[in-house]
C-alpha cells in the first residue's frame, strides 16, 4: 500500500522527489501511511474541500478490507 500512496502522491505533486511515505505498525494490527511532500504541495493532495485526500482514504480502506487490515491514511505539514 506504501507504493500505491507514492504512485498517486507523485503524479498529483510538482515535484515528485519530495515525496515520502512512512509506514507504521500499530500493536492492535492496524497500518499507518504518512504522506509528506513539498511545502506548498500539501493542498493538491487534500483537494478542494478535501476530496482527493477522501478518495485516497476510501481507495486505502477497501484495499485494506481485501486484506483483512484496518489502515489510517496521515498527510503530514
Amino acid at each position: 500500500m506504501k507504493e500505491f500512496i507514492e504512485f498517486i502522491a507523485k503524479n498529483i505533486v510538482d515535484d515528485p522527489s519530495q515525496v515520502h511515505v512512512e509506514e507504521l505498525q500499530k500493536e492492535d494490527g492496524t497500518t499507518i501511511l504518512r504522506l509528506k511532500v513539498a511545502q506548498g504541495e500539501t493542498g493538491k493532495v487534500i483537494g478542494k474541500g478535501g476530496k482527493t485526500a477522501q478518495a485516497i482514504r476510501l481507495l486505502l480502506a477497501a484495499a485494506g478490507r481485501k486484506d483483512g487490515k484496518k489502515v489510517n491514511f496521515e498527510i503530514l505539514d
